[in-house]
C-alpha cells in the first residue's frame, strides 16, 4: 500500500510539473526588445531572452572543421554560418546555426534527437545547413544519455520529453529574427525515432510551433514501448534451451521471404506487408541433429512470442506491438543484450533504482505485469505523445508526415499505425485525416532508415513537408532509393500514402520506381 501512494504522489508531482510548464509555455513570450543584429553575429551574445544565457556567438568559416562542446568528432559546415549557442533554465541547451543572410532561405528547420537525447542534433543541424535553413537543436535538458540523470529530478523529464524542444523553438525563432531583421516565413521540424516522438509533442502540445511537420518511427508511447523492447530481450535470454543464437537469424530471414516475398507479386527479398505474411516457425523445426539452418521446439517457441509482441498474460491484449515477419537480420543488437532507454525507463524513470536488475522481472507473471501499468499511469502524461486530438494544429494550417520502416528493428512499426488510426477515427475517416496528416510506410526499411536485402530509404523529406505546406502539393507517394557498395543508386522505390501500397505495373526493371503505382491493397 505505501508503495502505491507514493507512486501516486510522484504520479501527481510529475502531473503538476508538466501541466505548469505547457499552461506557462503555449502562452506567447514576451522578450525584451531585440537588438537588430543586421547580420553582425556576434552582436547576438546582448540578446535578453527570458530565462535564457546566451553563451557565445561566433562566425564560422564554411569547410572549417571544429569540435563542439561535449562532442569527441569533428564537424565540417557545408557554407559559413553564425552559430549561437545558450542554455535555457533550468538546464536547456541548445545551439542555432543560421546561414549568411544572403544565403538563407527564409525557413526554419528544428531537428531532433534519438534515444534519450542528451546531446545536440549537429549533423541533422549541418544537412539543414546545407539546404540553406536556419537551424536548430538542443540536448533537452541534460548531457548523456544513460537516464541516471532522471533520478530524482520530474522537472528534467518534462524538460527531455516536451518543454525542451518547445523552449528552443521560441528562442531559436527569436534569434533568427534578431539576426535577420525577420521572423522565419515557416518552420518545420524534422525528427526520427526518439525525434520522432518528439515531433508528434510538438503538434499535440504547441500546434503553432510549426507550419509542418515530420515525424519518423515515432518514439510516442514510449511507456508501452520501453517494456515492449525489453520483453525481446527478456524473451531471449530467459532460458538456455529458448535463446535463439544469432548465426541463426539468417536461416529465419530466408524463410520468412521465401515464404512472403512474393505476396506483392514481385520478387525483390522484401516483404511489402508484414501483416500479410503466413510465415509459420515451425516450418523450420528441426528433424534431426540442431544447427544454424533450423530451430528446435524451445526456439520456435521464443521466436513465436517475439512475432507476437508484449501482451498482458492475464487478458491476453496487446501491450505493445511485435517486431515484424522479415526484419530479423536486424535484431542482433535487440534481442541479446539489455541497455539503452528501455533498461533507463525501469531503473531510473520508475523504480529510482540504479542496482534494479532486469532479470528480476517476469513478464508471464501477472503481479509483476501490474507494475507495467502502474508505470504507464504514473508517467504516461509527461512522457507520451499518443493524443489524437490535433485539430488546433489543423486548424492552424499544420501539416504531419509520418513514415515508418516495416522492418524497424527498434520500434515497433504498427505503433505508428495504431496512432495514424487513432487520428482518423477522430477525424471521422481518412479523407478529412489526409488534408493534414499523411502517413508512408517503407517496405524493408530498418529504423528510420536502410535495411537488409537492398531496401530503400526516403528521399527528402524536408522538401515533401515544405512542399505540402506551401504549395498545397499533397504527397501522393514519396521517392525511395538504395545504393550500392560503390555508392550508386541500384533501385528506387515509391513509398505510398498508407493505406495505398507501391504496385508493379507488370513490365520493366522491378528496381525502378517508373514500373510502379500506388494502388488500394488487395
Amino acid at each position: 500500500m505505501k508503495r502505491l501512494v507514493l507512486l501516486g504522489l510522484v504520479a501527481v508531482t510529475l502531473l503538476a510539473v508538466v501541466l505548469a510548464g505547457q499552461a506557462s509555455m503555449t502562452t506567447p513570450v514576451q522578450a525584451a526588445p531585440l537588438p537588430q543584429a543586421s547580420g553582425v553575429c556576434e552582436s547576438l551574445t546582448r540578446l535578453a531572452l527570458p530565462q535564457t544565457t546566451i553563451t557565445l556567438a561566433e562566425t564560422r568559416e564554411a569547410g572549417k572543421s571544429f569540435v563542439p562542446q561535449y562532442m569527441t568528432v569533428p564537424i565540417t559546415p557545408t557554407q559559413a554560418f553564425c552559430r549561437v549557442a545558450g542554455i535555457i533554465e533550468p538546464e536547456v541547451r541548445f545551439e542555432v546555426w543560421m546561414p549568411t543572410p544572403a544565403k538563407w532561405n527564409g525557413k526554419f528547420n528544428g531537428v531532433g534527437n534519438g534515444g534519450l537525447a542528451g546531446s545536440i542534433g549537429y549533423d541533422a543541424m549541418n544537412t539543414a545547413l546545407g539546404l540553406d535553413y536556419a537551424t536548430a537543436s538542443t540536448d533537452t535538458g541534460h548531457v548523456g544519455g544513460n537516464g541516471s540523470w532522471a533520478m530524482g529530478r520530474p522537472e528534467l523529464l518534462v524538460d527531455f520529453a516536451s518543454r525542451g524542444i518547445h523552449v528552443m523553438t521560441i528562442d531559436a525563432k527569436l534569434i533568427i529574427q534578431a539576426y535577420y531583421s525577420q521572423a522565419p516565413k515557416y518552420s518545420y521540424f524534422t525528427g526520427c525515432s526518439g525525434g520522432g516522438g518528439q515531433a508528434l509533442s510538438e503538434v499535440q502540445r504547441y500546434p503553432m510551433d510549426y507550419n509542418g511537420v515530420v515525424a519518423g518511427a515515432p518514439a510516442s508511447n514510449v511507456t508501452h514501448m520501453w517494456p515492449g523492447e525489453q520483453y525481446a530481450v527478456w524473451l531471449s535470454n530467459k532460458d538456455a534451451a529458448g535463446r535463439i543464437p544469432p548465426e541463426k537469424l539468417p536461416a529465419i530471414n530466408k524463410a520468412a521471404i521465401a515464404a512472403c516475398d512474393l505476396n506483392d507479386n514481385v520478387k525483390d527479398g522484401i516483404i511489402q506487408d508484414p501483416r500479410k505474411c503466413n510465415f509459420d516457425p515451425a516450418k523450420i523445426q528441426c528433424s534431426g541433429a540442431d544447427g544454424n539452418d533450423c530451430l528446435t521446439a524451445p526456439q520456435v517457441t521464443t521466436l513465436k512470442a517475439i512475432y507476437a509482441g508484449l501482451k498482458d498474460p492475464t487478458t491476453g491484449k496487446q501491450f505493445w506491438p511485435p517486431y515484424e515477419v522479415g526484419s530479423e537480420l536486424l535484431w542482433t543488437n535487440r534481442i541479446y543484450g539489455a541497455g539503452g532507454p528501455p533498461l533507463a525507463y525501469f531503473k531510473y524513470f520508475y523504480f529510482g533504482d540504479m542496482n534494479w536488475d532486469w532479470k528480476t522481472f517476469d513478464f508471464s507473471d501477472p503481479k509483476t505485469f501490474q507494475l507495467l501499468y502502474d508505470a504507464d499511469t504514473k508517467l504516461r502524461a509527461v512522457l507520451n505523445s499518443t493524443d489524437p486530438d490535433i485539430g488546433s494544429f489543423k486548424g492552424a494550417g499544420g501539416k504531419l508526415i509520418l513514415y515508418a520502416g516495416w522492418n524497424d528493428q527498434n520500434i515497433a512499426p504498427r505503433n505508428v499505425i495504431n496512432y495514424y488510426d487513432s487520428v482518423v477515427a477522430m477525424q471521422g475517416g481518412v479523407p478529412p485525416t489526409q488534408t493534414f496528416v499523411r502517413l508512408f510506410m517503407s517496405p524493408g526499411m530498418g529504423h528510420c532508415r536502410g535495411g537488409d536485402g537492398g531496401a530503400p530509404a526516403p528521399a527528402d523529406l524536408l522538401a515533401a513537408i515544405s512542399n505540402w505546406v506551401e504549395k498545397g502539393q499533397a504527397p501522393e507517394s514519396i521517392l525511395t532509393s538504395h545504393a550500392g557498395a560503390d555508392g550508386k543508386v541500384d533501385l528506387t522505390r515509391p513509398i505510398c500514402v498508407y493505406p495505398k501500397v507501391e504496385t508493379y505495373k507488370g513490365s520493366g526493371d522491378v528496381k525502378d520506381a517508373a514500373n510502379f503505382t500506388c494502388a488500394d491493397p488487395k
